[in-house]
């Protein structure tokens, strides 16, 4: 069969039928890793490289959304000669090497990131020499930099800066539609909220229509589920708990709880699509859960610190977020509440889990969300979060700046992007990257700057959300969607003159997957989307 491409939204999948073999060059020596079987628990079963600019993905059991997966920037290749030079932690977390159009300059740590254009990129290259990422928590202050033309472009304009941008000639505005959730979370293992209808009285005792009608920018709309109504697998037949104090108040009576509960309340004060006002809102929270008996200490947490307690599970309630990695519902549900998600709510149970995975593995649309009803139901009934909002946002960039755009996923790409007065791009977003190896982190505007600097085996397309080849130029996929074959380019380079090859996207990946490996290192260890979407880690605790 010739290599083909299609377009891949996950709710239509074009499934390609697989009739390929191919032979190693003569005397390569081609890596591979491979669970000795699937009794493991997760998704996949062997990595191998074919060929030279071959590699195949073989699955435990059928995975549409695959493709959408392997363009994710968690995924992303890297050298492996530099993988192991590094032991796939220390300089790989602030200097990565990659074959994307920008390369490492230079971090000034608190202060900048500075990329340089890449003159050997495979594809069409950086418009800009330089690239510089700042950031500023507040709002106001991003707007009056790019008023003052010390910045070219902004993430998430302030609630009220939407209208001052559009009424001003030297600016140009970019909305985003929400794709994301804010929610509070609530951790099931730290009583009382282990009391399912402790639980549901929170529920019903958040305003959700005040905190969005007060807080929000404009497109912004209250939370039904966890799901925004744009992602695949909205049912929009699932009822949330709708805000109502008398019924939250007879639920604690029930629960037989003793008031006041006292806990704590964190968040970091980071602005993000889904969390424009930060303290503000956890403030309300706050006043809100004291209607009902629930006092809570605020407690402000470091960006990187905040989000690996949540994702290890050491925090009581805490306000955090999601924004669309790709359209579909594995993305936000099985991340979250699936068999492999982190322990940030407690306990997992069955009645979730269970419909995530037989959802996961079917690619007929319909039969899919009769699935994710009665997860959605499950996540409303059992309460391991309250979904709160789904959050508006936009960029901003000067009249001057071409090519200029908002992502859907929050990814915007700068080498589209052109200055017409000088050969630098500044961009300034809410905070400074956590590190650099993105295979090891889940907040957004760290993902954003990896994705100038290393590269999946696909990608997004731009300002969109379809699948576009990237380092693989094709890819092929049996009938039952277990057996992805990836034709990899020839040519690409790597910032630091070595060849890409197969090998690089097999020790890439099994850096992630395979715990007992020397590389499975990164910042904090958790490769929480690897175990998130894939289910669990090879050689884990004795795995298989």
């Amino acid at each position: 069969m010739k290599s083909m491409w299609r377009m891949l939204p996950v709710s239509a999948l074009v499934l390609i039928i697989l009739s390929l073999a191919s032979t190693p060059a003569h005397g390569q020596q081609l890596a591979s890793v491979s669970a000795e079987s699937c009794d493991y628990g997760g998704e996949l079963f062997a990595i191998e490289a074919l060929d030279e600019l071959t590699v195949k993905f073989t699955l435990c059991f059928p995975d549409p959304a695959f493709p959408q997966k392997a363009a994710f920037a968690a995924f992303s290749i890297h050298p492996s000669e530099y993988l192991q030079a590094t032991g796939g932690t220390g300089d790989l977390l602030t200097k990565p090497i990659g074959t994307g159009p920008y390369r490492i300059e230079r971090w000034d740590f608190g202060n900048e990131l500075v990329l340089s254009r890449f003159d050997d990129y495979w594809g069409e290259p950086a418009r800009e020499q330089t690239l510089i990422f700042r950031w500023n928590t507040e709002a106001t202050s991003r707007l009056l930099e790019l008023q003052a033309g010390t910045v070219d472009g902004i993430d998430n304009v302030g609630a009220g800066d939407f209208e001052i941008i559009e009424n001003d000639p030297n600016l140009q505005l970019f909305e985003r539609p929400g794709t994301n959730v804010f929610y509070l979370g609530i951790n099931n293992t730290v009583p009382p909220f282990d009391n399912v209808l402790v639980r549901q009285a929170i529920a019903h005792a958040i305003d959700r229509e005040r905190l969005v009608e007060n807080f929000y920018p404009r497109g912004s709309i209250v939370a039904r589920q966890f799901l925004p109504p744009v992602i695949f697998g909205y049912t929009r037949d699932v009822e949330p708990y709708h805000y109502n104090l008398e019924q939250a108040r007879e639920l604690l009576e029930q629960s037989g709880v003793e008031l006041p509960i006292r806990t704590t309340l964190s968040y970091r004060d980071v602005v993000r699509t889904y969390l424009p006002q930060p303290s503000v809102i956890a403030q309300d929270i706050q006043a809100q859960l004291a209607e009902i008996g629930i006092e809570t200490e605020i407690v402000v947490m470091e960006s990187g610190a905040f989000l690996d307690a949540a994702a290890a599970g050491q925090l009581s309630l805490h306000l955090l977020g999601w924004s669309a990695d790709f359209p579909d519902a594995t993305n936000f549900l099985d991340f979250h509440f699936g068999a492999g998600a982190q322990p940030q709510f407690g306990e997992k149970f069955d009645a979730i889990t269970e419909p995530l995975a037989r959802a996961g593995r079917i690619a007929e649309p319909q039969e899919r969300l009769e699935i994710y009803s009665e997860a959605n139901t499950a996540i409303r009934d059992l309460v391991p979060m309250v979904p709160i909002a789904h959050g508006g946002s936009a960029t901003a960039f000067h009249v001057d700046i071409a090519g200029g755009h908002a992502s859907p996923l929050a990814a915007e790409y700068f080498a589209v992007m052109n200055d017409m007065d000088d050969d630098t791009l500044v961009w300034m977003q809410n905070a400074e990257p956590i590190s650099l190896y993105c295979n090891d982190e889940s907040d957004g505007e760290t993902l954003r700057a990896c994705e100038q600097i290393n590269e999946s085996l696909l990608a997004y397309e731009i300002g969109g959300t379809d699948v576009v080849p990237s380092l693989a130029r094709s890819f092929e996929v049996n009938d039952d969607a277990t057996e992805y074959i990836f034709h990899l380019r020839d040519g690409v380079r790597f910032h630091n003159g070595s060849a890409f090859d197969a090998n690089d996207v097999v020790v890439s990946w099994q850096t992630l997957w395979d715990a007992s490996s020397p590389l499975h290192v990164g910042r904090d260890g958790d490769f929480s989307y690897f175990s998130g979407f894939f289910l669990a880690f090879l050689n884990d605790d004795g795995g298989a």
